[in-house]
């Protein structure tokens, strides 16, 4: 078999099923079947059982037997069930037989055969077909077990022909219908999914903004919920206060929706990277990507920013910012700093307070500047200012990352932004992103767990112009009107973070 990025991604996907498909497997050797799943009438006549289909007839006397041409001695019938012995006897079945196994639940039956050798031809492997509720199959095998599959609220009926099994499906009332098969080999499978997903549902919230959750495959379905602005009709702002995690409708209880903003240090709840707010930076730049608006201009990439220390004498100097790093270095986040072979300038607001050798655990409420060690720019007790200015200067900007789609188009690159933590550019999890068109329309979006980069194909499909992700996992938050929309939380409530965007109608 020749290996391609979408059977790779299916191998990633069934993974984990399989553990699930395995353990709901009906009960292995069915050896009796009902009649009529083999378009048989069943008649008792003469003290024998007749069974017959179109021009074929055969007997089963109790205490005789099966009455030529079948051997005698093959298995008795249980009433309306037939040995399987006997039905191939009578060649009411020559198709090969498959094991079936299956898992279920409240959106999704999965059937695997596991198929024999030979060259039956398959039904072609479909992708994401929609279907009314009821799905009819043909399946070019004999598939004994599937009557008794029983999964909660659909209905299944097999049927056994010559050379194939038919399966119909009927899914509950009231869904969002979706199937698709696929063929994996070594050993050889067949496997079909088919969906029956909660609607999806639109509303509007007030004129200019709509609610809307929808699902995205990845290919797995996953639930994303949305908040749209159309261009004009908003007026969006960062809240929250560095050193402080709270719940984000109390950071702005008036705001038509709410969605979580950058990254914080848990312990401390120091923001991690850039915030702007009205033209004032309350955190200085990380490094990764970052999100930037003035009136309905938004936009995302790398800030661009210059940083300099100025020194008791007045003489300035150039300097590195946190990872982006230089001879000299400004570190602005608590935690190990600077590097072995240097020392760091302890500052607490504009004085240093003392000097250490490097690696330091720098505190909350204070900054570093490190330096090799036989180059000290200053002494413990003078002042030391630090200077940033960022290119383009703008109103607001909040830094998260990785930067998503840019111009329409896909840029997610896992290694472009500095992430030591791998799980936001990598794991699965709840994901938070801004995303805008290329006319102003502005949209919150949360899902449910899925990986990023699946989240850049999605949202690139849908035709975005530019997105960038904010936090995500549990910190990954949509409120529209003082609700939750998306599930979060758990037994442990609602997670408290640092930062937001709170979302207003413009008059």
């Amino acid at each position: 078999m020749v290996w391609n990025k979408t059977m790779l991604r299916w191998l990633i996907i069934l993974a984990v099923p399989w553990a699930m498909v395995y353990a709901q497997t009906p009960p292995a050797g069915n050896p009796m079947l009902p009649a009529n799943r083999l378009g048989l009438s069943v008649t008792q006549e003469n003290g024998g059982l007749t069974f017959r289909k179109a021009e074929l007839s055969f007997t089963y006397v109790e205490g005789i037997g099966w009455a030529p041409p079948l051997e005698a001695g093959l298995p008795p019938p249980q009433g309306m069930l037939l040995p399987i012995e006997v039905i191939r006897a009578v060649g009411l079945v020559t198709a090969p037989e498959a094991r079936v196994r299956f898992s279920a639940d409240a959106s999704r039956l999965r059937l695997v055969l596991d198929l024999p050798e030979g060259d039956a031809v398959l039904p072609a492997p479909s992708d994401l077909a929609p279907y009314p509720g009821r799905l009819e199959l043909s399946l070019p095998y004999f598939l004994p077990g599937l009557e008794g599959l029983r999964p909660a609220g659909v209905e299944v009926l097999a049927t056994y022909e010559v050379q194939s099994t038919r399966l119909t499906l009927q899914a509950p009332l009231g869904r969002l219908y979706r199937y698709r098969s696929f063929v994996l080999e070594n050993p050889r499978r067949y496997v079909l999914d088919v969906y029956y997903l909660e609607p999806e549902r639109e509303e509007t919230v007030e004129p200019g903004f709509r609610y809307r959750e929808l699902w995205a495959w990845t290919p797995e379905p996953v639930r994303v919920y949305w908040l749209q602005a159309q261009p004009g009709r908003w007026r969006m702002e960062p809240v929250g206060r560095p050193g402080e995690r709270r719940a984000l409708p109390e950071m702005a209880p008036g705001a038509l929706a709410l969605l979580n903003g950058g990254y914080f240090d848990g312990r401390t709840g120091t923001p991690i990277g850039l915030w702007v707010r009205g033209g004032v930076p309350l955190s200085f730049p990380y490094g990764r990507s970052a999100l930037f608006w003035q009136d309905n201009n938004v936009f995302a990439g790398l800030p661009r920013f210059t940083a300099s220390v100025q020194l008791a004498d007045g003489r300035t100097l150039r300097v590195g910012l946190n990872l982006a790093r230089a001879r000299y270095t400004v570190h602005t986040l608590p935690g190990p700093v600077g590097r072995v072979g240097e020392n760091i300038h302890l500052v607490q607001g504009e004085q240093i307070v003392a000097t250490y050798p490097a690696p330091y655990e720098l505190p909350e409420g204070f900054w570093a500047l490190s330096f090799p060690a036989e180059e000290p720019l200053a002494r413990t007790g003078e002042t030391l200012r630090l200077l940033v200015g960022l290119e383009p200067p703008v109103n607001h900007a909040l830094e998260a990352g990785p930067l998503l789609i840019q111009g329409g188009v896909n840029v997610f690159s896992p290694n472009a932004e500095p992430f030591r933590d791998r799980a936001p550019v990598e794991a699965v999890a709840a994901q938070s992103a801004v995303a805008w068109t290329q006319e102003g329309a502005l949209y919150f979006i949360v899902t449910e767990p899925m990986r990023p980069e699946a989240l850049a194909r999605t949202l690139q499909e849908l035709g975005f112009w530019g997105a960038i992700r904010m936090d995500g996992g549990g910190s990954a938050q949509l409120w529209v009107r003082g609700q939750l929309k998306n599930p979060n939380g758990g037994l442990l409530g609602v997670r408290p973070v640092v930062s937001g965007l709170a979302l207003f109608p413009r008059p």
